[in-house]
């Protein structure tokens, strides 16, 4: 019982403590939001690649905003 009490204490202060790190940066969560996109379409490859430089390349996505132009 013991174990168990201290492996639970240790799993939720690990998670504690995550979530005390830095907020991510703009260009951090582009690269989250890109790749989130990327792999909703299925992307992989060359493919994939392509996709994350140009969605990188642009400070709108399509996605977030709606509109394109």
């Amino acid at each position: 019982m013991k174990h168990l009490l201290l492996a639970t204490a240790v799993a939720f202060s690990s998670t504690v403590f995550a979530a005390d790190d830095k907020p991510p940066t703009p260009q951090q969560q582009r690269m989250a939001d890109c790749s989130k996109e990327a792999k909703a379409k299925g992307l992989a490859g060359e493919e994939r690649k392509n996709f994350m430089r140009e969605c990188l390349k642009g400070s709108k996505s399509t996605a977030s905003r709606g509109t394109a132009g």
